[in-house]
C-alpha cells in the first residue's frame, strides 16, 4: 500500500452543470423512447488515461492498491494480452470508438494545436462519417452518454471541431480536449494557493464548471450516475463512456489524503493519485452492484488507453512505455465484469491465452447488445464475445497491426530509433521501419518482455511478416510527408 495519511474524499458537486445537459435530448430522442424496459442490456465502457498494464495492484503493483477495480476483477474476468491500438492518446480512441484502424482517419498522434497536427500530417479532428459504436447503439433505441476525457476534435486552438454530440451521443460532459459542456481543473499546493491548468480551455465553449483536479473523476462518475438513474426510470437501456484524465499527468493527488508536494517525485504523485481514482470509481461499482436491475443487466469493460509516462506508472516486466510500439506501450489491463452474463466458472479468473484488441470491442459489444451494424459499415474488428464472457478462449483470427505515432521516432532510453510498424500473428510479433528493414521478431510467449530478437533464426516467416504489415500500412490513409516527417521526430 502507498503510505500515506487518509481521510474520508470529498468530490465537489457538478448538479447545476448536469441539469443544464439534458433539456433538448428528451425531445430529439423522443422516437427511441419506445425501447422495452429490461429488454437490452446495459454497457458501461471505462477507458483510463495513461495507466501501465502493471499499475493495478491485480496486475501485480504493491506499491499502492486499487482495491475497488481488483474487486471489480475478482467478480469478473481479467485479460493479460488485451491490445490498444495505438500507445498514444487520441488514436487509441479513436480505434476504440469506431472499431477500425486510427489510420483510417488520419489521427496516429495524440491531436493538439493545429500547427502541430499540420506538421505531423494530422487530421485536427475525428471525421463525423467514422462508424461510432455510440451511433450504432442509440440508432437501435440506447440512451447514449460521454462523461470524461475526448481528446479527438476540439482542444488548444482548435475551436471549430464538431460536438460530442455529433458522434452519436445524447449527453456529454468533457475535459478541457473536446467541445461541449466541461470540467475544468484546478489545482491546490501544499500551502493551500488554488491554481488552474488549461485556463484557455474555456474560449471551446461551455457550460464549464472549475472543479479540484483531484475530484473530477467524481464529477464525471456523479454526471453519469445521474444519465444512468434518468434512462433507468425512463426504462431505456444505455451505453456509457466514463473516460477520466486520472492517471495523466500532472499529478494533482488530494491533499485532504496524501501530504505529498512535487519535491516527493512522479512515481509517488502517480500513485496517490491511482489510489484516488480507485477510490471515486468504488462509487461508481457500488452505485452499480446495490441496484439489482442495473446489477443484473450491466456489462462493464474497464481498460487504459495506452502504456504509462516513464517514471510514473509502470508495465511490469513489458519493454516500452506510452509512444511505444513495443509491449509497455500497447498491452493494457482488461477486466469486464456482469455477473448474469459471465460463465459461472470463469469468475474471477485471469485469461493468459487469449489476445485481442480495441479494435474488436465494438463488434464484440454489438453482438452482446443485439444491434446490427448498418450495412457496408467499415470495420476492421472482430466479434469475441464469447472470449470476452469467459465462454471461450478464442483470439483474434486476423493480425493485429500497429503505426508509429509520427512524434515518436527517437526516445531517450532507447539508444536506436524505434521501429515504425508493428504486427501480432499467434504466438508472434513483428516489428519493422516503413521500409521493412530492421526487423525485430519475437516469440511473446516465450518471451513477453521483447528481450530475444529472433528475426535471424526465422527469415521467412520475418519476410512474410515484413510483407504484411507493410502492405497493411500502404492500404492506410496518410499524407504525403508522413513517411519524411516522421523519420525527423
Amino acid at each position: 500500500m502507498f503510505n500515506t495519511p487518509k481521510k474520508q474524499f470529498l468530490a465537489l458537486p457538478v448538479l447545476l452543470l448536469v441539469m443544464a445537459l439534458g433539456c433538448k435530448e428528451k425531445a430529439k430522442n423522443a422516437a427511441s423512447d419506445e425501447a422495452e424496459p429490461g429488454k437490452k442490456p446495459n454497457v458501461i465502457m471505462i477507458f483510463i488515461d495513461d495507466m501501465g498494464w502493471s499499475d493495478l495492484s491485480g496486475f501485480g503493483n504493491t506499491d499502492a492498491e486499487t482495491p475497488h477495480i481488483d474487486q471489480l476483477a475478482s467478480e469478473g474476468i481479467s485479460f493479460d494480452q488485451f491490445y490498444v491500438n495505438a500507445p498514444i492518446c487520441s488514436p487509441s480512441r479513436v480505434a476504440i470508438s469506431t472499431g477500425t484502424y486510427p489510420q483510417r482517419w488520419n489521427i496516429t498522434s495524440f491531436l493538439s494545436n493545429r500547427k502541430h497536427n499540420a506538421k505531423r500530417g494530422i487530421a485536427n479532428w475525428l471525421d463525423t462519417s467514422a462508424p461510432m459504436l455510440a451511433r450504432d447503439l442509440k440508432n437501435a433505441g440506447y440512451a447514449t452518454g460521454h462523461f470524461g476525457k475526448w481528446h479527438m476534435g476540439g482542444q488548444r486552438d482548435v475551436d471549430e471541431a464538431p460536438e460530442i454530440a455529433e458522434y452519436g451521443f445524447d449527453r456529454s460532459l468533457t475535459n478541457f480536449e473536446g467541445m461541449g459542456p466541461k470540467l475544468l481543473p484546478l489545482t491546490r499546493d501544499a500551502k493551500g494557493k488554488v491554481g488552474r491548468i488549461w485556463e484557455d480551455a474555456e474560449r471551446l465553449g461551455g457550460p464549464y464548471t472549475w472543479m479540484q483536479r483531484s475530484e473530477i473523476t467524481t464529477g464525471f462518475i456523479d454526471a453519469a450516475m445521474d444519465f444512468m438513474d434518468e434512462k433507468k426510470k425512463e426504462g431505456r437501456p444505455f451505453y456509457v463512456n466514463i473516460w477520466p484524465d486520472d492517471v495523466h499527468s500532472p499529478f494533482w493527488p488530494p491533499f485532504e489524503d496524501y501530504d505529498l508536494t512535487k519535491e516527493d517525485g512522479k512515481r509517488a504523485l502517480y500513485l496517490a493519485v491511482l489510489e484516488a481514482m480507485d477510490k471515486q470509481f468504488g462509487k461508481l461499482f457500488d452505485y452499480i452492484k446495490n441496484d439489482r436491475e442495473l446489477r443484473d443487466n450491466t456489462l462493464i469493460v474497464f481498460c487504459s488507453d495506452n502504456g504509462p509516462e516513464p517514471g510514473a506508472g509502470r508495465s511490469g516486466n513489458l519493454k516500452g512505455y506510452k509512444g511505444h510500439l513495443y509491449e509497455g506501450g500497447i498491452r493494457s489491463s482488461l477486466i469486464v465484469w456482469g455477473p448474469e452474463f459471465i460463465a459461472e466458472d470463469a469468475k474471477g479468473t485471469r485469461n493468459s491465452q487469449s489476445y485481442f484488441s480495441a479494435i474488436d470491442l465494438k463488434p464484440s459489444i454489438l453482438e452482446f447488445t443485439g444491434v446490427d451494424s448498418p450495412e457496408n459499415e467499415l470495420i476492421d474488428g472482430e466479434d469475441l464475445l464469447q472470449t470476452m464472457l469467459g465462454k471461450k478462449k478464442d483470439s483474434r483470427t486476423s493480425p493485429i497491426y500497429w503505426g508509429r505515432p509520427p512524434d515518436r521516432k527517437s526516445y531517450k532510453d532507447f539508444d536506436k530509433p524505434l521501429p515504425d510498424l508493428a504486427m501480432r500473428d499467434g504466438d508472434f510479433k513483428l516489428l519493422c521501419d516503413f521500409d521493412g528493414k530492421r526487423p525485430e521478431l519475437y516469440n511473446l510467449i516465450k518471451d513477453p518482455g521483447e528481450h530475444n530478437n529472433i528475426a535471424d533464426q526465422y527469415p521467412e516467416k520475418v519476410e512474410h511478416m515484413v510483407r504484411k504489415v507493410t502492405a497493411w500500412y500502404h492500404k492506410m490513409p496518410r499524407s504525403e510527408d508522413e513517411e519524411k516527417e516522421g523519420s525527423k521526430s
